[in-house]
C-alpha cells in the first residue's frame, strides 16, 4: 500500500458530588470537527485509508491499512514507512450503544490481496486475522477496558492483549484508540478445540464451543432463548447466542449438542436439592473456579453490564476438558464508576446481588442475569471458594497499590497522546453518557478512578463473601510442600498452561539481606535433556501460582517441566502436538 498524505477540582468519592449533566451533544466541538495537527507519537501510528468509501455498519469494506511502529520506546513519526502492517483490511463499525458517539469504533479483519484472511502479527501480538480498533468515549480515563484486562490477566485467566495507539483516517487525525484481540477460539486466544462441521458425534462433538450473552447488534448473529426466565415476572428469557462456531457455520447437531448442555445445567441450578454435589452438582458442569475469577473481576470494577451482557461462556472437547468454562471477561468502559445506573457509581455493594433483586430492574429491561448466576452466588461452598481466592490474591495480584501503580504508568504513557486526543473530542468537563462524575480535566478523571478503586477494594476486603471452612481451605491458600502439577491441557497446541506451589520455608544462610520467599526456577527441556526455555528464575513467596508456556515454533515431541528449589526438584512429562 502506498503511503497517501501523512501529515494531517478532585471530588472527595464519599461526599456529595455535584455532576455537571448537558446534552453532550450541544456543543458541535464534541462530535469531532477539530483538526488536530498530528505529525508523531509515542504510541504505534495506525493509518486508514478507505478510497472514499464510508465505514458501515455491519459488511465489511475493502480498505487500506499501514502501521507504524518503531519498537518499544522508540518514537513513531507519520513520515515513517508503513513497518508493521501494510495491506488490506475488510472494516466495519462495531458496537452497539457506543455506535452513538461520534468517535466510532472498529472492527477489522487483515487480508491478503485476494481479500482472504490473513493472520499476522500486529505490535508483537500472536498472529490472527481479527481484530478491535477500540474507541474510549465516554470513558474519560482512556483505560478501564485495558484495566479489566489486566486484572483479569493477573488472575491467570486470558483476556484480550492490548496495545494503546493513534489513529489517522483519510488523512485526519481521530484520536486516541486501543488495539484488542477479538475474542476468538485461537491457541493463544481462547484456546479450545477446533470443531469442524463434520464433526458431529462422539468426543468431537462435544468442543469446541464459545457461547454469548448479549445484545443481537451487528451480523451473523443467532441462538436459543433459554427455557427458564431470569425471574418469574420477567416477559424476557435470556439469549444465548452462537459465537463459535459462527452461526453460519454451527450445523444441527452441534447446535443440539450445545443447546442440551445448557439446559442440564440450568435445569440443576434451577430444581437441584445439593448444587454443590461434586459428582451431580454444578461442579459437574462448570469449571467453578472460572466462575469465582470471573466473579471476582467484574465484582472489583462493578460493571453494570456483568453477567447480562458481553458475557462468554466456553466448552473444550472431552477429552481435553468436558466441563463449561466462564470468559473471557469483554466491555468495561461503564465499570470502574462509570456510571449513574444500577448503583454503579457506588463503591459498596455486590453488582451480582443487585442485577439479580429484580425488583431493581426496570420492566421494560430486556438483559437481565440468568438465574442460575445468583444460586451459584448464594451457595456457600461457592461463596467459600471466592472468599479463599479473594486470600491469596488481594495481597499479590489484586492489591491496591499495585493496581495504582499500573494506572500511574498508562497515564504516564498516554501523557502526550491524551491532549491532542482531548483536542479532537473534547469531552472533559462535559457528560458523557452514561457519567456519574465528570471531571474538568483529565487528572480529575484519573483522580476519581484512583479514588473509587481505593473505596472498592476495601469494602471487598471488609465485606468479602464466604469464610474459612476447615483445614483443607487453609491448605489451599498457604501450600504447606512443594508441588508441581500436570501441564493442561496435555497434549497442547502451542501453549499450555503449568502450576506449582511454594510453601512457607526459612531461607539458607547463603540468602541475601532482606531477602523473602523461596529461590525457584522452572525450566523445560527437550527429550535430549537441552534447556529450551527459563520460565521462572526468582524468589515466590508461599502460594499457588500457574504459569503459561507457548512453545511456537518448536517441533513437535516429548518435553519436560522441572520445577527446582533448594532441595526440592521434580519433573513432569508434555507432549507438544504442533
Amino acid at each position: 500500500m502506498k503511503n497517501f498524505i501523512k501529515t494531517v477540582t478532585v471530588f472527595l468519592l464519599l461526599s456529595g458530588l455535584v455532576i455537571c449533566q448537558q446534552d453532550n451533544y450541544s456543543n458541535n466541538s464534541l462530535n469531532g470537527n477539530n483538526l488536530v495537527e498530528f505529525t508523531s507519537s509515542n504510541l504505534p501510528i495506525v493509518v486508514i485509508n478507505t478510497n472514499g468509501q464510508i465505514i458501515p455498519d455491519e459488511i465489511k469494506i475493502t480498505a487500506d491499512m499501514g502501521i507504524i511502529y518503531n519498537g518499544e520506546g522508540v518514537r513513531n513519526f507519520l513520515t515513517d514507512p508503513f513497518n508493521n502492517y501494510d495491506g488490506q483490511v475488510g472494516i466495519e463499525v462495531r458496537g452497539s450503544t457506543s455506535q452513538w458517539f461520534p468517535k466510532k469504533q472498529y472492527a477489522f479483519e487483515t487480508r491478503d490481496s485476494a481479500g482472504n484472511d490473513l493472520a499476522v502479527s500486529l505490535i508483537n501480538f500472536p498472529e490472527e486475522s481479527d481484530w478491535i480498533l477500540f474507541a474510549p468515549y465516554n470513558d474519560k480515563s482512556l483505560m478501564r477496558d485495558v484495566l479489566a484486562y489486566r486484572i483479569s490477566n493477573d488472575l491467570n485467566r486470558y483476556a484480550s492483549r492490548s496495545k494503546f495507539c493513534e489513529v489517522v483516517l483519510n488523512g485526519e487525525y481521530i484520536g486516541v484508540y486501543v488495539l484488542f484481540e477479538k475474542v476468538k477460539r485461537d491457541a493463544n486466544r481462547v484456546n479450545i478445540k477446533k470443531l469442524n462441521p463434520t464433526d458431529i458425534s462422539g468426543d468431537a462433538l462435544t468442543g469446541g464451543y464459545i457461547i454469548k450473552i448479549d445484545k443481537t447488534d451487528g451480523e451473523n448473529n443467532d441462538g436459543w432463548y433459554s427455557n427458564y426466565l431470569p425471574n418469574p415476572q420477567s416477559s424476557y428469557a435470556v439469549f444465548y447466542q452462537y459465537h463459535y462456531p459462527k452461526p453460519d457455520e454451527i450445523v444441527s447437531e452441534q447446535k443440539t449438542y450445545i443447546q442440551h448442555k445448557i439446559f442440564n445445567f440450568e435445569t440443576l441450578m434451577k430444581y437441584g436439592s445439593n448444587i454443590a454435589d461434586t459428582a451431580t452438582g454444578y461442579p459437574k458442569f462448570i469449571d467453578t473456579d472460572s466462575f469465582v475469577d470471573f466473579f471476582l473481576t467484574n465484582e472489583v470494577a462493578k460493571n453494570v453490564d456483568s453477567y447480562r451482557l458481553s458475557t462468554y461462556l466456553y466448552k473444550d472437547r472431552d477429552s481435553r476438558n468436558p466441563k463449561i468454562f466462564a470468559g473471557p471477561v469483554w466491555d468495561f468502559n461503564l465499570g470502574f464508576g462509570n456510571s449513574n445506573y444500577y448503583d454503579g457509581w457506588l463503591t459498596t455493594g455486590w453488582q451480582l446481588e443487585f442485577l439479580t433483586n429484580y425488583q431493581n430492574m426496570p420492566v421494560d429491561e430486556p438483559f437481565l442475569t440468568p438465574s442460575w448466576w445468583r444460586r451459584l452466588f448464594d451457595d456457600v461452598s461457592f461463596r467459600n471458594k471466592v472468599y479463599a481466592r479473594w486470600q491469596v490474591v488481594k495481597n499479590e495480584k489484586l492489591n491496591t497499590q499495585s493496581i495504582l501503580g499500573y494506572i500511574d504508568s498508562l497515564t504516564t504513557l498516554l501523557d502526550e497522546s491524551k491532549t491532542r486526543n482531548f483536542e479532537k473530542w473534547p469531552v472533559l468537563g462535559q457528560w458523557i453518557w452514561p457519567n456519574y462524575f465528570v471531571g474538568q480535566t483529565y487528572q480529575q478523571e484519573i483522580s476519581y478512578l484512583k479514588n473509587w478503586i481505593t473505596f472498592r477494594l476495601n469494602w471487598m476486603n471488609l465485606n468479602m463473601i464466604g469464610e474459612p471452612t476447615d483445614v483443607d481451605d487453609t491448605l489451599t491458600e498457604i501450600p504447606v510442600e512443594f508441588s508441581l502439577k500436570q501441564n493442561y491441557p496435555n497434549p497442547f497446541n502451542p501453549s499450555t498452561k503449568i502450576s506449582f506451589s511454594i510453601p512457607n520455608v526459612v531461607l539458607s544462610s547463603r540468602s541475601e539481606p532482606g531477602e523473602e520467599g523461596s529461590r525457584v526456577q522452572l525450566k523445560i527441556f527437550d527429550i535430549l535433556g537441552k534447556e529450551v526455555a527459563l520460565l521462572v528464575n526468582e524468589n515466590k513467596s508461599a502460594g499457588s501460582y500457574e504459569i503459561e508456556w507457548n512453545a511456537e515454533g518448536l517441533p513437535s515431541g516429548i518435553y519436560f517441566y522441572q520445577l527446582t528449589s533448594g532441595n526440592f526438584i521434580q519433573t513432569k512429562k508434555m507432549i507438544l502436538l504442533q
